[in-house]
């Protein structure tokens, strides 16, 4: 009879505690949605903010800054994901120093989140080596509680138990009433649609639902962490042009031909070919963006989705800029403005049959996220045949 009792008595708990549990309401961003109005959002009963704040080895967000601060100034509670793109464990404990220092002074009210989601040819033991190193430095510099982001799939056949006892989980999965998970006994994030439409967002932002345990014991503000004099430097992988010389590229980086030289094992110094990649490690800063702003005449036919392709931007940049009120309704005859950031070191390559971003990034020494990014891809698995695309010339990342 005792023991029936303290059954009844856990069961009992078991039910008030999951009555307990608030769900919040949250959505994540980053520049994919353009300029957002925050205080229009705060219509829709949103508790959490999750912000992208960089990706891979440099790239900071364009609309980080901008995100942090109005969504602050609205009173949301806020989280910041970095996108990983690490190959090794020493790449990924540099991208969790570059995120550590893209995020540093400012105010997280919920756990720094890990988006680790493409692979490549990575095998599973090497995924979650790569994981824990990225995690385990991110925790050492910050000082702060971790959640590890990814789809229901890899939860099952990507993700080890090592990570899963130590890092909570926000999980993926769009369909279901409930997500599915594995490895994990359960979750404190679900992004459940990457299709929600809200009061202040021009197109599409992914939903989420969270639970409290999504919230950091300490929200003060994360220490700007102190960086060796060596990681300041930046690789870079230059293709060499027509007409290049060791002392043309060693001038415009600031390095000697003896560098060049010792970092690529060159033999024959006055003897370099065009599209060779030369290693150069620098403290060059000229790695640059420049917007330019065209316009389009709007013609027949003509559809957002077909004229974001042809000039390289994504739907939401066209949408905010001409302040466009229903995205599937554009008139012939109408002007649209037209805001491009190109890179000044890139070169246009036509997709080829067979080709893939992940061969392209190989053979280019770039990255599949450089592809996308430049590019405005909005499925890295997918590229037609005849798309013409830009590779950059050279690729950075820090030393």
């Amino acid at each position: 009879m005792k023991k029936i009792l303290i059954t009844i008595i856990s069961i009992f708990s078991f039910f008030l505690l999951t009555l307990n549990t608030k769900a919040l309401n949250g959505i994540d961003i980053s520049e994919f949605q353009g300029d957002i109005d925050f205080n229009r959002l705060k219509e829709e009963n949103i508790d959490i903010i999750y912000i992208r704040s960089s990706a891979s080895f440099s790239y900071k967000d364009a609309k980080f800054e901008r995100n942090y601060k109005y969504a602050k100034e609205a009173g949301f509670k806020i989280g910041f994901y970095h996108y990983l793109t690490a190959r090794t464990e020493n790449e990924a404990r540099k991208q969790a120093r570059f995120f550590a220092s893209v995020i540093a002074e400012k105010q997280a009210d919920c756990r720094l989140a890990m988006d680790f989601e493409t692979f490549g040819s990575l095998t599973k033991e090497e995924i979650n080596r790569i994981s824990i190193a990225f995690l385990s430095e991110l925790e050492r510099i910050t000082k702060k509680e971790l959640v590890v982001y990814s789809d229901a799939y890899n939860t099952k056949v990507t993700f080890d138990k090592e990570i899963a006892k130590k890092y909570p989980l926000w999980v993926a999965e769009y369909g279901p009433s409930h997500p599915t998970i594995f490895t994990w006994d359960k979750w404190i994030g679900w992004q459940y649609t990457d299709k929600g439409r809200l009061k202040g967002i021009n197109g599409y932002v992914d939903r989420d639902e969270f639970k409290e345990e999504i919230f950091l014991s300490d929200n003060t503000a994360i220490v700007k962490p102190d960086l060796k004099e060596s990681e300041k430097k930046k690789i870079i992988y230059y293709r060499i042009k027509k007409g290049d010389n060791l002392t043309k590229i060693a001038q415009e980086y600031n390095v000697t031909v003896n560098d060049l030289i010792k970092w690529n094992n060159i033999l024959f110094p006055d003897l370099i070919f065009p599209d060779s990649i030369l290693k150069i490690i620098t403290d060059y800063d000229k790695y640059t963006t420049s917007t330019n702003e065209d316009t389009y005449k709007v013609k027949w036919g003509d559809t957002l989705y077909g004229i974001s392709r042809k000039y390289h931007v994504s739907i939401a940049s066209i949408v905010s800029l001409n302040n466009i009120k229903n995205p599937n309704l554009i008139f012939p005859g109408e002007t649209l403005k037209i805001r491009q950031t190109t890179n000044e070191h890139t070169f246009k390559y036509t997709i080829k049959r067979g080709d893939t971003l992940s061969y392209l990034a190989k053979a280019y020494q770039t990255s599949i996220y450089e592809l996308q990014k430049i590019n405005h891809i909005t499925n890295i698995n997918h590229i037609e045949v005849g798309t013409t695309i830009y590779i950059p010339d050279i690729y950075i990342i820090l030393n």
